[in-house]
């Protein structure tokens, strides 16, 4: 991500152009470049809809011609028109999941309309076939042509537009750092304010605070157009008179619950009043039914399709370490209850006493080991063939099979060891026997092997808390960005 700059004078001198915000928001053009993306998912999607119907279904007439195709093509160009009343362009502050919840409906809504038109006009009705072969590729190729786009932008530093924080405390910090995890939202923090004068002129997670909460209308007049309050020690009056004179185009509030997991909650509507609401989704009975039926319609086709693959880095395995290129592992599951979860070997044959060894010789990966059960260096892995698989992640792909036998699924909280699980709060433990364990899970994607028990315990009760049928196809999709980056794996 580029520099979002801001310029200040260490003397603090009041006038503005002593506190600059240099507004470098992302180029003008971002939205065109979404748009062109969409329209080229569209195109394709009828490209392979023709290539299927002109090569496999040729016994199939309908007496289509490249004029038909053509004039299709022209009508499907113009459905990102409902992305932009949806506000997907660029859609900043819109979270990964809900943009692909967004981008499905409004694709399927588009077909469905489209496909209502041509069944009413007799000219058209022909086209009705092809149009629907059209949309079953392209539920799939906007969203992941899209995010694939996001995230080019993303890496060159042209996503994103700047928001300034008010209140540079605990709960400030901890925005900032939310946001720089968040990249794919696009809300970049170039500055605090803050009517604590011990904080002023002070660097927090790297961004400066300017000075007090009045040089809102002189930030506001730099472009920045977004405020995030992050003020706990402010009473109700105080704030309600704050959020009023705030000269921003969008303010948002950032309750103090006292835990970075407050998005486990979610504001509901009581009529004239509003309330928090705790969110459990993934205890409900038919979110669990819906979840169960997603890996059975994954969980098959994927099993079969990985079987080549196991057999080959089997059979790697098996060339670098004699014995078999197979192990299990009993893991906690649904319940409480134990499974064995298979996996491709990645270690030696006698790595228990190899790790035991190489702590007692070396107090600093002991501290390590002891921090996340992780270690950069381990003893323990098989050399070329282990450090691929552990890397890549592609030791867990025996998993499938627990996957089809109902003892895990796709997404879910990972299945840590007993050592690993004694190290988690009673009630987080509790939390987890009331789900399937998954293959990848939030913690995976997010931080793999970087994080500490308390990240893992936050990512894994974000996930049970917000669950969606959504968030598991982002997490698939994001675990193998993941695994191609071989990000935080070792």
């Amino acid at each position: 991500m580029a520099q979002w700059g801001i310029t200040w004078a260490a003397s603090q001198r009041e006038d503005l152009r002593a506190n600059n915000v240099r507004n470098r928001r992302a180029p003008a053009w971002v939205p065109i470049i979404l748009w062109l993306t969409d329209v080229l998912a569209l195109e394709l999607s009828l490209g392979l809809a023709i290539l299927v119907r002109e090569t496999l279904l040729t016994w199939w007439p309908n007496g289509l011609t490249w004029s038909d195709y053509a004039l299709l093509a022209f009508i499907i160009a113009t459905f990102p028109l409902g992305y932009m009343f949806w506000a997907l362009y660029p859609g900043y502050g819109i979270h990964p999941v809900e943009r692909m919840r967004r981008t499905f409906l409004i694709t399927v809504l588009l077909f469905l309309t489209a496909l209502l038109i041509f069944a009413i006009l007799p000219a058209t009705r022909p086209l009705g076939a092809i149009l629907v072969a059209t949309g079953a590729f392209a539920v799939f190729l906007v969203p992941i042509l899209n995010a694939l786009a996001r995230e080019l932008l993303i890496r060159a530093g042209w996503w994103g537009y700047p928001v300034v924080i008010l209140g540079a405390g605990l709960i400030g910090a901890m925005v900032v750092r939310a946001l720089r995890h968040e990249r794919y939202l696009g809300l970049v923090p170039v500055a605090f304010l803050d009517d604590d004068p011990q904080k002023q002129g002070r660097l927090v997670e790297g961004v400066p605070v300017l000075g007090p909460l009045s040089m809102a209308e002189q930030v506001s007049r730099q472009g920045v157009r977004e405020a995030l309050v992050a003020i706990s020690s402010i009473g109700r009056a105080e704030l309600k008179e704050l959020v009023h004179r705030l000269p921003f185009f969008h303010v948002t509030v950032i309750p103090d619950l006292g835990e970075p997991t407050i998005d486990w909650f979610s504001v509901r509507s009581l009529g004239r009043i509003h309330g928090v609401a705790v969110r459990k989704n993934l205890l409900l009975p038919r979110n669990r039914v819906m979840k169960w039926w997603m890996d059975r319609l994954l969980g098959w086709p994927l099993f079969v399709l990985s079987l080549p693959l196991i057999w080959l880095l089997a059979l790697w395995v098996r060339l670098v370490s004699p014995g078999s290129p197979y192990f299990t592992q009993t893991r906690e599951g649904l319940g409480g209850r134990s499974i064995n979860i298979l996996k491709l070997r990645t270690m030696y044959p006698d790595a228990d006493q190899r790790l035991e060894r190489y702590l007692a010789e070396n107090p600093e990966a002991k501290a390590e080991w002891e921090r996340s059960f992780k270690l950069k260096r381990d003893p323990r892995i098989l050399p070329g063939v282990g450090h691929f698989l552990r890397k890549t992640s592609l030791d867990e792909l025996p998993q499938l099979y627990n996957v089809v036998r109902g003892e895990m699924s796709l997404v879910g909280p990972r299945p840590f060891p007993a050592y690993h699980l004694e190290r988690f709060s009673p009630e987080f433990r509790q939390l987890r026997h009331s789900v399937l364990p998954g293959i990848t899970g939030f913690w995976q994607v997010l931080a793999r092997s970087d994080s500490d028990l308390k990240l893992q315990e936050e990512l894994d009760t974000y996930y049970i808390r917000n669950w969606s049928p959504w968030l598991d196809v982002y997490l698939l999709f994001r675990t193998v960005l993941a695994v191609l980056g071989s990000k935080g794996a070792y």
